[in-house]
């Protein structure tokens, strides 16, 4: 069985039972093949319908991005409002943009109602470097607030985030007090832990093989289900090769501070927000519950592993707060954020009884939540809100197998250069 990775997350997770992988038949309503956000909230409110479910997890649970990410909880979808209404129509994207924002209180409902201890804190601040961005910051604001009667989120003038953030690499901020951050080992692994609560059966070191429409074999068995759920994004891979051309895993790094102390630490990030910033290559960071730096960013899209991340990562850290030249580094890790080419996400089913979920790009930590309650409702007969995303038209990554990374390379190079101008 694969271990989480070495970080820090894995390091402050809450204890967690081993479970078995299966061996021989089993039979359920619905098999859910995934043991991250997306897959454990399936499998709860699935189970809070009285469906009986069975939990494929070919690792552990929460071992791929949903135990190892960024975790800021963000409001919205990757691609933009903008390019969603262009995509489906105004109206449906108004409907999935009301959605994402139900997930950011589902998140907070979860937590409270099944006690999950997870450090969620509130706040989330998008970051201007340079002014292009804050004429950009001020658009979107005045989108949400006028044409989303986003009431949540307001601008912070150069001033302001200057004493909130302890760097003077920022402008200007859109500061959303709806979203936040929290520790997603623990998070996963409390949904975990309330769906088995509620009659799912889990089974990790347990990887799909392949699918019918009413079976799912495994490497020592076989699940019977009348329906299937499919969760495991970029690991997915050759069990659904049409899911895997539409998406593309994407490396991100992350290194975690020793401990600051609260004092050091506080002066840091004022706010305790989870901060972003708006560079295609961008920065994010946050504080731990005791009083480390997580730092991420220096995303890959080669697949090459070709930078030493930890010291690049450390760098970026670096240049937005010089004075933690003399902290050690504790934690390093790395992991994939699974994107769509036109960074919607992708939802649907490949058979009438086959569902799936994935493409999250990046905006997971709530919409993978939200997104497992859809899919729940969808299987009991209640499919408008999963059609509306079902609908979201997605094209495989040029290329083919051989050339898509090569083409997707080529074509980020323009972005990383705009980050410079």
């Amino acid at each position: 069985m694969a271990a989480h990775a070495a970080s820090y997350y894995a390091a402050s997770a809450q204890p967690a039972p081993r479970r078995a992988a299966l061996a021989g038949s089993a039979e359920c309503d619905v098999c859910v093949v995934g043991g991250g956000i997306a897959g454990c909230s399936a499998a709860l409110h699935l189970a809070e319908r009285g469906y009986s479910v069975v939990l494929l997890e070919q690792h552990r649970i929460g071992w791929g991005a949903s135990g190892r990410s960024g975790a800021q909880a963000i409001h919205g979808v990757a691609s933009g409002q903008s390019k969603l209404e262009r995509l489906i129509g105004r109206g449906a994207a108004r409907a999935a943009w009301d959605v994402s924002i139900e997930g950011l209180a589902l998140m907070r409902a979860l937590i409270a109602r099944y006690r999950i201890d997870c450090d969620w804190v509130d706040g989330y601040m998008l970051t201007a470097v340079k002014p292009r961005h804050d004429r950009e910051l001020r658009r979107e604001l005045e989108e949400l607030q006028e044409k989303l009667q986003y009431r949540s989120a307001r601008y912070m003038p150069e001033d302001e985030v200057r004493a909130t953030l302890q760097t003077r690499r920022y402008i200007g901020a859109l500061y959303d007090a709806n979203g936040g951050h929290l520790h997603p080992l623990n998070y996963t692994l409390g949904l975990a832990a309330a769906a088995e609560r509620a009659g799912v059966r889990i089974y990790e070191d347990t990887r799909a093989l392949g699918f019918t429409s009413a079976r799912v074999r495994t490497p020592a068995g076989e699940v019977r289900a009348r329906y299937l759920v499919l969760c495991g994004n970029v690991y997915l891979g050759k069990t659904a090769p049409a899911l895997a051309a539409k998406i593309m895993a994407v490396g991100t790094h992350i290194i975690a501070t020793e401990p600051l102390g609260a004092e050091r630490a506080r002066a840091l990030i004022a706010n305790n927000a989870a901060v972003s910033d708006m560079n295609w290559v961008l920065d994010y960071f946050r504080r731990s519950a005791d009083h480390r730096l997580l730092f991420g960013g220096r995303v890959s899209y080669s697949g090459l592993g070709s930078f030493e991340a930890p010291g690049a990562t450390r760098t970026r850290m670096l240049a937005v707060f010089p004075q933690l030249a003399d902290v050690r580094v504790e934690y390093s890790w790395g992991g994939h954020v699974d994107i769509t080419l036109n960074r919607a996400p992708h939802f649907g089913r490949l058979m009438p009884n086959v569902y799936f979920l994935q493409g999250f790009s990046g905006h997971g930590i709530a919409l993978t939540g939200i997104a497992g309650k859809l899919v729940a409702e969808a299987i009991a007969g209640q499919a408008e809100r999963f059609d509306v995303f079902a609908r979201i038209p997605h094209q495989d990554f040029p290329g083919g197998a051989m050339l898509r990374r090569p083409v997707l390379v080529l074509a980020m190079l323009y972005y990383r250069l705009r980050d410079l101008l």
